[in-house]
């Protein structure tokens, strides 16, 4: 057959091929099968994932797809297109005409020979749709055990653990599916080579080729699957008293059962994923101990069983043997030669030592992680951490808290902020951001640090807010014209200085001093839809590392905080925000101070924890909740407008959570919103 004819002949044969190496799923249609690539598709469902459309294939779970000679290419581990089309053309008995490649003696029935009668009769006459289903081999596979004898092919192994496991020999092999195939088109049939039989289930078998001198070009197909993939001796899984050891020949797993070990054989590394989705669904009696080839192959493959197997995008596709959960251990048993059963053949005495020595050490490994895990729990006891208990409270002495600068407040408070989160919340132009602001500017004055993450101001509009407010302040306290106090606009409009008489000049440039005073302790980062909890963490991680002081954290505001999850509602990602800023108060030992905006229905009512918008987390996860509303909010009587048009205005800060202290306390502050200034009343009697 010409080449391109040949090409063309293999890719209609997608399907035949397909159903050489894996299984249909048991639920989906007859396209749909377990992927051979990463044996996705073998779950519980039975919903398949690999699927055959025409003469092309693709696995929806690992992303991989193409023809035939794609499939080969995987499944073989070459790129070589020359390679994978002399691989077809073996598998279907395709002869070329280029002499590139040459047809295989390999995929062809056993003929019936002297005292060796064989259940294939039926089978030839049979066309090749019907040979495509499973097939009986059982009276086979036990004529040739029968017959192991008249071979001295053991590689090694004793005639007791061959027996065992009914491996036999038969002198004259051909693939059954080729002989049915080549009769029903009226064709001879290739020569028969000796083969070594190594079962893998009543309906599958390998074939292994006994010849001490292989033409050249079969050497690459001394070893032929009959029936479909399966894991050798996979029931020793669940049925060994000992650590179980994960091999890719099977003759490797027999060369370590005959040294007294206990052995399963994939048969090729491609089935890697196969065995993850068999021991995630039932995790095996014993521990496993990997021991594949020591090659490429055997390496990845090694990878793949402990971490899992990623789609192409390095997403995760396929949990491994660690996140499974799974006891493993990992040893090298056949030392400098490529796999078990060379070990084996060079040195009997020294591979059994090796075979049992890796489990020993796999059960001491597991003893020690028992052991550690054991501690690590115990470690977990209220006992283990009293010592740390007592320490904290030693390394508080010095700072027992951090004062807001307001009395009343931090009475409530218990002397000032504590480690945890803190949440503020208010209508509309009611000074939320600017009580926080202030808060924060008394704290830095006091020496410090505090890290403001401004999500919707700019860096100089907290800045000039701050300088606006020192203008009020000084008019206040040394009695002068209020008229001469600026906002935060005027300070910034430069055009407005020329304007301003020396005494508004002056009473500028000390704000900014007064400012000044402590600004090297205000770290204002400025957000446009990037800044979310994770950035949170970071910069403070980095402030504590470069500075050696922990900070106070001041968050404006929680609900546009970049999301965590895009596709998820306002809601979810509120309440996602407010526990991880929770988290980070309590690894850092810090508070952090969030603004929360208010639903629209609670403008005119007074506050409550229902008022806080998206509330969620809010409520349950703050330590302290606190509301800002217009005096007599919530009154038959009360007028909104009216109390906004209040200079200054009166505003009420109620206490609605406090997990460390007094719950209810109202606390009366005189707002000036032109100079962003709150000053705080004192109680009645004081």
């Amino acid at each position: 057959m010409d080449r391109e004819t040949a090409r063309e002949n293999i890719r209609a044969r997608l399907k035949e091929y397909v159903e050489r190496v894996t299984e249909r799923s048991s639920r989906a249609g007859g396209n749909m099968y377990i992927c051979p690539l990463c044996g996705s598709g073998s779950g519980s469902h039975g919903t398949g994932a690999f699927s055959i459309t025409g003469d092309k294939w693709k696995c929806f779970s690992c992303g991989k797809g193409g023809d035939i000679f794609d499939l080969i290419g995987e499944l073989e581990h070459t790129a070589d297109y020359n390679q994978q089309l002399q691989s077809a053309a073996a598998v279907f008995n395709i002869t070329i005409d280029s002499g590139r490649t040459s047809a295989k003696q390999d995929f062809s029935p056993v003929r019936p020979i002297e005292g060796f009668r064989t259940d294939y009769s039926k089978a030839t006459a049979q066309s090749a749709d019907q040979q495509e289903q499973p097939q009986d081999y059982s009276a086979f596979i036990a004529q040739s055990a029968r017959n192991i004898e008249r071979t001295d092919y053991h590689r090694g192994i004793t005639l007791d653990t061959l027996h065992r496991f009914n491996v036999g020999y038969c002198p004259e092999w051909q693939h059954p599916k080729t002989v049915a195939k080549m009769k029903a088109e009226g064709k001879s049939l290739p020569p028969a080579t000796p083969r070594l039989i190594i079962p893998t289930s009543s309906e599958s078998y390998i074939a292994r080729d006994t010849r001490a001198d292989v033409p050249p070009e079969q050497r690459d197909y001394t070893k032929q699957k009959v029936g479909k993939l399966h894991i050798f001796n996979y029931s020793a899984l669940y049925a060994a008293v000992q650590p179980i050891y994960i091999v890719e020949g099977e003759i490797d797993a027999l060369s370590i059962i005959d040294a007294g070990g206990e052995a399963i054989g994939l048969g090729t590394t491609t089935m890697t994923g196969r065995l993850l989705s068999l021991l995630e669904k039932n995790p095996p009696a014993q521990p496993l101990i990997i021991a594949l080839d020591n090659d490429g192959a055997g390496e990845k493959a090694a990878a793949e069983l402990i971490n899992g197997i990623k789609n192409p995008d390095g997403t995760q596709r396929q949990k491994g043997l660690q996140a499974l959960e799974i006891p493993f251990f990992r040893c090298n048993i056949a030392g400098q030669y490529k796999d078990a059963n060379e070990a084996l053949q060079a040195d009997r005495a020294a591979f059994i030592a090796a075979v049992q020595q890796g489990i020993k050490e796999c059960i001491d490994h597991q003893t020690a992680a028992a052991q550690e895990e054991k501690e690590r729990y115990l470690s977990t006891s209220a006992a283990a951490y009293i010592q740390k208990f007592i320490d904290g409270i030693a390394d508080s002495v010095n700072t027992p808290y951090i004062p807001t600068g307001f009395s009343q407040l931090d009475s409530v408070f218990d002397g000032g902020l504590y480690e945890g989160l803190y949440i503020v919340g208010a209508i509309s132009s009611l000074g939320k951001t600017t009580l926080i602001t202030q808060i924060a500017d008394q704290i830095a004055q006091s020496g410090t640090d505090v890290l403001i993450f401004s999500l919707e101001m700019a860096r100089t509009e907290i800045m000039s807010k701050s300088i606006s407010r020192h203008t009020l302040q000084s008019v206040l306290s040394t009695g002068g014209d209020i008229r001469n106090a600026k906002t935060a606009r005027g300070i910034t409009t430069g055009k407005k200085y020329e304007r301003y008489s020396l005494t508004e000049r002056e009473l500028i440039n000390n704000a900014i001093r007064s400012y000044g005073g402590y600004a090297s302790r205000i770290y204002i980062s400025e957000g446009i839809g990037d800044i979310g909890t994770a950035e949170i963490r970071t910069a403070v991680q980095r402030h504590i590392s470069l500075t050696g002081n922990t900070p106070v954290v001041v968050i404006d505001y929680l609900q546009i905080l970049a999301p965590a999850d895009v596709r998820a509602t306002d809601k979810q990602n509120t309440d996602k925000a407010v526990l991880e800023l929770k988290r980070i108060s309590r690894d850092f030992k810090l508070p952090i101070l969030g603004i929360s905006s208010f639903n629209r229905e609670n403008y005119k009512n007074a506050v409550t924890m229902v008022s806080f918008k998206e509330s969620g987390s809010i409520e349950y996860s703050c330590d302290v909740l606190i509301g800002l509303q217009l005096k007599g909010a919530g009154g038959t009587k009360f007028d909104a407008n009216e109390a906004k048009r209040k200079n200054p205005r009166e505003i009420e800060l109620v206490i609605l959570k406090n997990r460390n202290g007094r719950v209810g306390d109202t606390i009366n502050y005189s707002y000036y919103p032109m100079f962003n200034y709150f000053k705080e009343e004192q109680e009645q009697g004081e």
